[in-house]
């Protein structure tokens, strides 16, 4: 097992690192299993501290590389000169300075890209491969029980050699890996704030704030390590982007000025009375009506209630939506993130030829449910009677009384009189709305359940936006 950096009986940092930075990428480490991964398969030595600088660059205000290092420490010199001297870097650093979940995840990809680098120079170089492989036999020796300690200080030096040569060799292509690192790590911080950070982009860092520390390490991991994840994370921020300018809308409508009335709300007078007010033969008598609520103004109509009640959304998952699944992923989190502003439960109703129920109280969802929603696919066929009526069991519940069905299929299917009977009664009985997602199919089955269709090509396509308005 390799042993932590603040423990280290020397000083193996390469940077100006406190022990409040070496303590606190330890605790970094203990919540990071894809840090973890990168030390425990490092495939050169000191690779752990490395690691820690790493972090430290990215967390600390004024990171500076030491003058003088240890000879074992040569190689991770050169390679924090190199990812700090990098045009990119100190951009990155921008939202990493003092936040420790994006320089984890700054770390996780310059860490990885750093030892993809080393393994495929050292599969063209046949004399850093022997070295290499060399001294992690010799450190597994040094690490068994059976074995004193070994002395490999001439294995060691030899390889540091061997690697500060390499590195000097191929700076170039080193620094294009650190920017791809950079850029990864930027989109997974991004990620990060669209799955977790709320609807209005303005307020993503304080709500990141809400958010425990391990919840954002373990998704920044999963979306800078997933590409599909990265895909689900671009569409939610996507998505949300157009929930706001919808509740924009329905917020806009729900304060219409309908008609004219009498009262002395100053915003909300005529264009005329405030002439009447400005002219001095008309000035006394406007203050007369003022006082006495008689000047004219804008009926304001609502405001509507727009915290309705909760959201059941029955998502099909069906094997002719599995291209669309990043896509519907985002769109859920999207519209879930409505919920979540608005304080109303949430409910998805996956389904197929079966059926599966994710519930969220007030909209809530942490990182390891994110995740689980993310990664679950049902596939198989199509059956709507399944979906409602696991859309109706759920309504049936206390918390969901009163909620609003959002239906999403790309198919069609056969539902008995029987059932549509029994559906119809129940919606008039608990007051419910249903608002069908269309792609690119027959209307008839939907219609005999819903009070409105919309047609869409894709969850990106205008039409799916009406949605955001429930």
């Amino acid at each position: 097992m390799a042993v932590k950096w603040m423990h280290m009986e020397e000083n193996q940092s390469v940077l100006n690192a406190d022990r409040f930075d070496k303590r606190r990428f330890n605790e970094m480490m203990d919540l990071s299993q894809e840090l973890q991964k990168l030390r425990d398969g490092a495939a050169m030595p000191m690779f752990e501290p490395l690691l820690g600088d790493m972090w430290a660059s990215f967390y600390k205000m004024k990171p500076a590389v030491l003058d003088e290092v240890a000879e074992s420490l040569e190689v991770n010199r050169m390679i924090m000169d190199a990812i700090m001297e990098d045009p990119g870097f100190e951009d990155h650093r921008k939202s990493t300075r003092l936040n420790d979940w994006a320089s984890a995840a700054g770390t996780i990809k310059t860490g990885e890209k750093a030892h993809e680098w080393l393994i495929r120079k050292s599969e063209r170089n046949e004399g850093l491969r022997g070295l290499m492989e060399q001294m992690a036999a010799q450190t597994q020796e040094e690490q068994s029980p059976e074995n004193g300690e070994s002395d490999t200080p001439e294995a060691a030096s030899e390889l540091s050699g061997k690697l500060k040569e390499t590195l000097q060799e191929n700076l170039d292509s080193f620094r294009e890996a650190m920017g791809q690192a950079h850029e990864e790590a930027r989109q997974a911080e991004e990620g990060v704030k669209s799955m977790l950070g709320g609807l209005d982009a303005g307020k993503a860092e304080a709500e990141l704030k809400k958010v425990p520390l391990r919840d954002k390490i373990l998704l920044a991991e999963k979306i800078a390590t997933d590409r599909r994840m990265q895909e689900i994370a671009d569409w939610a921020g996507r998505f949300k982007e157009a929930a706001v300018q919808k509740q924009k809308v329905k917020q806009r409508r729900s304060e219409a000025k309908e008609g004219v009335t009498i009262g002395t709300d100053i915003e909300n007078l005529l264009p005329s009375e405030f002439s009447l007010y400005t002219h001095p033969l008309t000035k006394t008598d406007f203050l007369r009506r003022f006082s006495e609520g008689e000047t004219m103004q804008f009926e304001q109509k609502g405001p509507e209630q727009l915290n309705k009640g909760p959201v059941v959304l029955c998502l099909d998952q069906s094997d002719s939506m599995s291209g669309l699944d990043a896509q519907s992923k985002g769109f859920a989190l999207a519209l879930m993130s409505i919920a979540k502003k608005q304080k109303r439960d949430f409910c998805i109703v996956l389904f197929s030829t079966r059926v599966q129920a994710f519930k969220y109280e007030r909209g809530e969802i942490g990182a390891a449910e994110i995740i689980r929603l993310a990664e679950t696919y049902l596939r198989g066929g199509t059956d709507f009677e399944q979906a409602l009526g696991e859309a109706l069991a759920v309504i049936g519940e206390s918390r969901f009384k009163r909620a609003d069905i959002v239906f999403v299929t790309d198919g069609k299917d056969r539902l008995t009189d029987e059932f549509l009977e029994r559906f119809w009664r129940e919606k008039k009985e608990k007051s419910f709305q249903v608002l069908s997602l269309l792609i690119g199919t027959s209307r008839e089955t939907v219609e005999s359940f819903t009070d409105r269709v919309v047609q869409i090509e894709d969850f990106d396509d205008e039409g799916s936006f009406t949605a955001f308005e429930v």
